[in-house]
Formats: C-alpha cells, sequence, structure tokens
C-alpha cells in the first residue's frame, strides 16, 4: 500500500505535465490559427472596400445620368407643351 502511495502521486504528476504540455502545443497552433484568421479577414475587408468603392463610383455615375435624363425629358415637356399652347390659342383666336 506504501509503493502505491508512493507511485500514484507520481503518475498524476506525470500525466499533468504531459496535460499542461498538450495543452500549451493546443495553445500555440490556436493562436496561428487566429493568425491566419485575421489574415484572411484584412483580405476580405480590403476587397469589400474596393467593391464598395465601385459601388459608390456607379451610384455617383447614375445619379448624374438620371439628372441629365431628367433636365432632358422636363425640356422635351416644356417645349411640346408650348406647342400645345401655342396651337390651343390660334383655335381661340379662330373663334372669337
Amino acid at each position: 500500500m506504501e509503493t502505491l502511495n508512493a507511485i500514484l502521486p507520481i503518475l498524476l504528476y506525470i500525466a499533468a505535465i504531459v496535460l499542461l504540455i498538450v495543452l500549451i502545443i493546443i495553445g500555440i497552433r490556436v493562436l496561428e490559427m487566429l493568425n491566419r484568421v485575421d489574415k484572411v479577414i484584412e483580405d476580405i475587408e480590403g476587397k469589400v472596400e474596393s467593391v464598395n468603392s465601385a459601388i459608390a463610383t456607379m451610384n455617383r455615375a447614375a445619379t448624374g445620368i438620371a439628372s441629365i435624363s431628367d433636365s432632358v425629358v422636363f425640356g422635351v415637356t416644356t417645349a411640346i407643351s408650348k406647342i400645345l399652347n401655342r396651337k390651343h390659342k390660334e383655335e381661340d383666336n379662330v373663334y372669337e
């Protein structure tokens, strides 16, 4: 029984040391993996930022085109309205 009392703590200490070494190795690998994941995330953020800038440029271009389109439509509508009003006034003058 005395030998068991002497050997059991030694076995527990050895198992604890092995477990501690395994946990340290796992911790180091997790840190390396987190560094790689961080690099991937930074790369993705850069790509998303470039896509956002491209979308913003397209949005500005679309806004400019819409503004020009609105101006052209307004001009054409005004011209047609003036032509129709002139014809309408001429018809009113004929009846008087």
